[in-house]
């Protein structure tokens, strides 16, 4: 059998696989190894219970780049489609948010969310036309480097002087205090702070969440889809796509070393005593268990090594899947709502409340949910006449205190109900199986460090030029031959694809 090849990606998640689909359509000849039994990291379709199946971990379609589907000729097809965000009021009074625009306040609410809106979306183009291409080095003398700098200099001046200096204002700035400055109704702030911190482990008082609010926005302006098949569909478009151009998949093979001789790669070795030769290795790891543990520390200059190694990359939210044999009666819904997207982050206080408690490792009493029903357009999902329900929940920390026991999750599951019940009263009933992952479950079944989603937090400091640390910031590692493709790099996480592309087009640029 033929070992050498010319690339070799660790790892077959979506940046992975869009990475090698670009490589092989160069005339590289790649392999990708993939630890678990299927290709999508945490984009992936499978059973948790007999009969029902979910997407396991990302389950909404939001930031998939344009520029990776007209790349890869991607024609994802959608179960649901610009979903509309209804956030839950006891009462069945909702608030109900989409494409720019919210029903169920005042006309002044209503105005003000437009303004907003517009002008977040406007910043958050800004940010996304840096999202798909490498950043640029800080100091740096290389014309390609001054070139995107300058053009980030012009762009920011074409947004005319107030809106520039608004957008330096904001940047690094809370969520929480924005939203209290512009609107009155409760759930409407609630549901603004929920989207900025989605999948972080920020409150909406942090700094550094209206980064994460425009990060959001900038995948699709918001809006969110759901893939027919769920997301594990996404994954098996992006593994043909790359087969299609001649790359090698390997599943149920998890790299054991990145094989380093003289300070630069040579290869790779497996768990199963596989060795692989490759002067080029990506990894579509985190940055953590790339260099602390395939490559190891060792091999890595100590200063790098040492950054690195304190990367904020813990998790907190958590993921339920509930098997249903109907769905549960929501106040004030009518059936095909239950197609959309629903919260529950009653208020921006409530959202900061269930964030405190992580503060010093406990989970929420009162957690912020996002809750889909993916089978209600998709019966592939689940029996005839029954039901899946999808949800993230948070804050759930990484490092529990005590640990993330049997009993802490049961624990953790009897409050996540508690809080469904006060919105859907006979959730319970309908209940025929339950799966929750926890960030440690996270992180063990798709070998994420700290079961953190963007595999590093997204802040200003682990941001673009410093993303995930200085002298990694372009993908490739200050070690010969070893790059980064994955969430741990510009631009951050999220199903978009952009890592994968970036790291493509800037290996491809370096050998020419």
């Amino acid at each position: 059998m033929d070992n050498k090849y010319d690339a070799i990606v660790v790892g077959a998640g979506h940046n992975g696989l869009v990475c090698s689909a670009l490589l092989a359509r160069a005339g590289k000849k790649v392999l990708v190894l993939e630890a678990n039994e299927q290709v999508g990291g945490a984009a992936v379709t499978r059973e948790f219970t007999e009969g029902y199946s979910v997407s396991a971990c990302a389950h909404l379609l939001y930031q998939l780049q344009p520029e990776v589907r007209k790349d890869l000729k991607l024609v994802t097809r959608l179960a649901s489609e610009d979903m509309t965000t209804i956030a839950l009021s006891e009462d069945g009074k909702h608030l109900r948010l989409k494409a720019g625009s919210v029903e169920g306040v005042s006309e002044n609410d209503a105005e003000q969310y437009r303004a907003f809106h517009k002008r977040m979306t406007r910043f958050s183009d800004l940010l996304r036309k840096f999202f798909n291409k490498p950043p640029p080095r800080l100091g740096t003398k290389n014309f390609k480097d001054l070139m995107t700098l300058g053009q980030l200099g012009l762009d920011l001046r074409m947004l005319g002087k107030e809106e520039m200096q608004e957008f330096l204002r904001l940047i690094g700035m809370n969520i929480h205090d924005e939203v209290t400055e512009r609107f009155e109704h409760p759930l409407l702030k609630g549901a603004i702070c929920l989207d900025a911190v989605l999948g972080t482990h920020l409150g909406p008082r942090s700094p550094n969440t209206i980064l994460t609010y425009l990060y959001r926005l900038a995948g699709d302006h918001g809006r969110t889809s759901v893939p027919a098949g769920g997301m594990g569909s996404v994954s098996n478009e992006l593994a043909h796509a790359a087969r299609s151009a001649g790359v090698t998949i390997r599943t149920a093979t998890p790299v054991k070393r990145i094989v380093i001789s003289n300070g630069r790669a040579t290869g790779v070795d497996t768990e199963a005593g596989e060795h692989f030769e490759s002067l080029m290795v990506i990894s579509n790891a985190d940055p953590k268990t790339t260099v602390m543990k395939l490559i190891g520390a060792k091999h890595a200059e100590t200063g790098f090594a040492r950054r690195v190694s304190h990367l904020r990359a813990k998790g907190n939210a958590a993921k339920l899947h509930l098997a249903l044999d109907g769905l549960p009666t929501i106040e004030g819904l009518s059936k095909k709502d239950y197609a959309e997207r629903i919260i529950i982050a009653p208020t921006e206080h409530y959202v900061e409340r269930a964030f405190n408690p992580a503060k010093y490792g406990e989970s929420s009493p009162n957690p912020v949910i996002e809750i889909t029903f993916p089978s209600f357009r998709d019966e592939t999902l689940a029996p005839s006449g029954k039901h899946v329900m999808s949800a993230i929940v948070q804050y759930a920390p990484y490092d529990l205190k005590g640990a993330w026991t049997a009993a802490a999750k049961a624990e953790f599951l009897k409050v996540i109900l508690s809080t469904l019940a006060k919105y859907m009263p006979d959730i319970e009933q309908h209940i025929t199986a339950s799966e929750l992952l926890t960030p440690a479950d996270i992180e063990s079944e798709f070998h994420m460090s700290g079961g953190h989603w963007h595999h590093a937090e997204l802040t200003l400091d682990q941001f673009l030029f410093v993303r995930p640390v200085n002298g990694a910031a372009q993908y490739r590692l200050p070690i010969e031959g070893v790059y980064l493709c994955g969430a741990g790099a510009h631009p951050g996480g999220g199903v978009s694809g952009a890592a994968g592309r970036n790291a493509a087009r800037a290996i491809l640029s370096r050998e020419k």
